[in-house]
């Protein structure tokens, strides 16, 4: 695809190429990431930052990115501070924001808003989260920490653990995945396992996949990836049936240590109880690194997009 002026709103429009370009990109801008070096790659552009569903990771490492690469931002952050509270739709919103930035980071709790702000504004737009519909940068994030960790995504084995239902992350990353050699495994208990249109959109791709309730199975199965994920309380109308899964998976220390030596774990935080902190001491504890990940990911795409790479 043609990154120059491109919205980014879903993985299902990356090719393989797309996805080792932006990574590639990735790499190259870590150094600003880590402030090893300064860049005004981006000088002279505005990015609005428009978060009007909680984040604190997403949000952060979009202006960072943008600010690390000379850039500036102007932020509207929650639904009572912005001309949405007073009744304006998202396509005018979309329209008046084109005349004031470069480019729209945009996160909304209803899903498909990202793509009507995208298809009014002529600047381009990056979908942060749309409720319960996409997150592309959060899975190229991931992606990206996956490569950066084992050296290589092709040939890997990846287990996928907790609310694989409504787990916007895991259904994200699992599009992008399919476009690669691995094999995938779904941990997740039967109320909570991953739906339908995400298996068969493996199955239309050749991409080996098994269920199981078996955590501690999994982990000594010898996987090379494990990404963990909460349960989400806000997903249940029986606060007792949350209870009773919420403890189903737990990784500790010893736990993790039954598995490969060199396993990496993911998170995409925040975390609910689902990592015991003792993880945090082991090699393979990869899910702080993989929020400062998101950093130089962003940086690849408001670069792409805005055609400074």
């Amino acid at each position: 695809m043609d990154f120059k002026g491109a919205d980014i709103l879903t993985t299902k429009q990356f090719s393989r190429e797309d996805l080792e370009k932006i990574m590639g990109v990735a790499r190259g801008l870590e150094k600003y990431a880590l402030k090893q070096e300064t860049s005004e790659l981006l000088k002279g552009y505005v990015m609005a930052s428009l978060f009007y569903e909680p984040s604190t990771r997403t949000r952060f490492s979009f202006e960072t990115a943008m600010n690390r690469l000379g850039g500036k931002v102007i932020t509207a952050v929650g639904m009572e501070f912005s001309s949405l509270y007073k009744g304006e739709t998202l396509h005018d919103t979309g329209k008046m924001m084109e005349n004031y930035v470069d480019v729209i980071a945009m996160r909304h709790p209803e899903k498909g808003s990202v793509d009507e702000v995208a298809r009014a504004a002529e600047v381009p737009v990056i979908n942060a989260g749309d409720g319960p519909g996409q997150h592309p940068t959060q899975a190229l994030l991931d992606l990206y920490t996956i490569y950066v960790e084992q050296g290589k995504v092709d040939g890997l084995k990846i287990a996928l653990s907790g609310d694989l239902k409504y787990g916007r992350t895991v259904h994200s990353l699992c599009v992008l995945l399919g476009h690669y050699d691995v094999e995938l495994v779904f941990v997740a208990p039967e109320e909570l396992k991953m739906p339908e249109k995400i298996t068969n959109y493996l199955d239309e791709h050749g991409v080996k996949y098994t269920e199981t309730e078996d955590f501690d199975g999994a982990i000594r199965d010898g996987v090379d990836v494990l990404y963990c994920t909460r349960i989400q309380k806000e997903r249940f109308t029986d606060k007792s049936e949350y209870e009773r899964l919420k403890s189903v998976f737990v990784l500790d220390k010893a736990k993790a240590m039954t598995g490969k030596s060199d396993m990496t774990i993911m998170h995409p935080l925040p975390r609910v109880g689902e990592i015991a902190e003792d993880v945090d001491e082991l090699a393979g504890a990869a899910y702080f690194r993989q929020a400062r990940n998101g950093i130089a990911v962003r940086m690849a795409l408001l670069a792409m997009v805005l055609g400074k790479v």
